[in-house]
């Protein structure tokens, strides 16, 4: 347990400061921890928020009957449905969203502010999940909060120990919400 706290304590004192020059921030610890931790915060995170999301769908603030992962669920075979969900976009989204973060080193000032904004530009890019109505707009920042928050995590990884790592982490992330989906189908 007090592997966990120190690990949790890391990433938040990075994401307090990111820096291009800390790259030995998780040592002392295998990668497995690590990302471990960053697992269970993030499911953690996303039990509450689905908690919140369901009160959405109850009180019909939120459609989730529209929502791309449902779309893409009744109209895709699960081996598509998994190819897609756990190498295509993980693949994708991080040379998009994680690859250039490093090339933004240089502007030391700066490197901050173009981390979060990576993050939450992944975050953003995922409220086109969504049909997009003015009660989608105005939630906008509680819907995409799972997926800044994971940006955060991924880019974190990404700084720490390579681009490879934050493609496997996000296979991995999406894979633990995808595969039991797909068995269930």
């Amino acid at each position: 347990m007090n592997a966990f706290i120190n690990i949790l304590s890391l990433y938040i004192r990075y994401l307090r400061q990111p820096d291009c020059q800390n790259t030995d921030l998780f040592s002392g610890f295998t990668k497995f921890q690590v990302i471990t931790v960053a697992l269970v915060i993030a499911f953690v995170l996303n039990f509450g928020f689905t908690i919140v999301f369901t009160i959405l769908d109850i009180l019909q603030i939120i459609n989730f009957e529209d929502h791309a992962s449902t779309i893409l669920f009744e109209e895709f075979p699960p081996y598509a449905i998994v190819l897609l969900g756990v190498i295509v976009a993980p693949v994708l989204e991080e040379l998009i969203f994680r690859a250039p973060i490093p090339l933004f080193c240089k502007f030391k000032n700066w490197f901050r502010f173009i981390f979060y904004g990576f993050a939450i530009l992944f975050g953003v890019i995922h409220i086109t999940n969504f049909e997009i109505t003015k009660n989608v707009l105005l939630l906008a920042p509680v819907l995409v909060a799972p997926q800044i928050l994971i940006g955060f995590f991924l880019g974190v990884i990404r700084m720490q120990y390579g681009l490879i790592h934050s493609i496997l982490f996000h296979a991995l992330y999406n894979g633990v919400l995808i595969i039991p989906a797909v068995l269930l189908m």
